[in-house]
C-alpha cells in the first residue's frame, strides 16, 4: 500500500518542505508517502473564486491513483485521536488499496471533489494554514504508523 498527499498549492516554504521530508523518511518503511502539489486556481480581482475552485478540483481528482482509496482533508470531517488514527490506518491497509488525502484551496474542496471521497478526516476545530496541513498530516500519519509498530515515538 502506498499513499498519497495531493494538494492545492506550490512552493512550500523551506521549514514546512523540510518537515515534510524528514516525515516523509520516517514513514517510508511502513507506509510509502507521495506529495502532489497542484496548482491552484486563478483569484483575484475580477475572478470567480468558484471557478477557481471547481478548476483546483478537476487538477486534484486527475492526481488521485485509480482505485485509491480517498481520504479529504476538511473541518467537517470525521476527528481522530492519534489512537483512533492507528485504528483507521490498519483499517485502510486491511483493503489493500492505495490511500490519497486531499488538502484544498483557500476555500476548501469543490463539491465534486467532496463526492469522490470515501471519507472526510478533520484535524480539528482549528482553521490551520493549508502549508501547516502538509506537516501535520504527515507526522499524524507517522505517530499512527509507529504506534502499530509498537515504536516508541508515541508516548502518551
Amino acid at each position: 500500500m502506498k499513499a498519497r498527499l495531493i494538494a492545492v498549492g506550490e512552493r512550500a516554504p523551506a521549514w514546512v518542505a523540510d518537515g515534510f521530508a524528514e516525515y516523509r523518511k520516517r514513514l517510508s518503511h511502513w507506509l510509502p508517502f507521495d506529495l502532489v502539489e497542484v496548482e491552484p486556481g486563478l483569484r483575484g480581482k475580477g475572478r470567480d473564486a468558484t471557478r477557481a475552485q471547481s478548476d483546483e478540483g478537476a487538477r486534484v481528482i486527475a492526481a488521485v491513483p485509480r482505485n485509491a482509496w480517498v481520504v479529504t482533508l476538511d473541518g467537517r470531517g470525521r476527528g481522530y485521536s492519534s489512537e483512533q488514527l492507528a485504528q483507521r490506518l490498519e483499517h485502510w491497509r486491511g483493503q489493500g488499496r492505495d490511500l490519497a488525502f486531499l488538502i484544498g484551496g483557500p476555500e476548501g474542496h469543490p463539491p465534486e471533489v467532496l463526492e469522490c471521497a470515501d471519507e472526510s478526516w478533520s484535524l480539528g476545530p482549528l482553521t490551520l494554514p493549508h502549508m501547516i496541513v502538509r506537516l501535520v498530516v504527515a507526522e499524524q500519519l507517522y505517530r499512527a504508523a509507529a504506534l502499530l509498530a509498537n515504536h516508541p515515538y508515541h508516548r502518551a
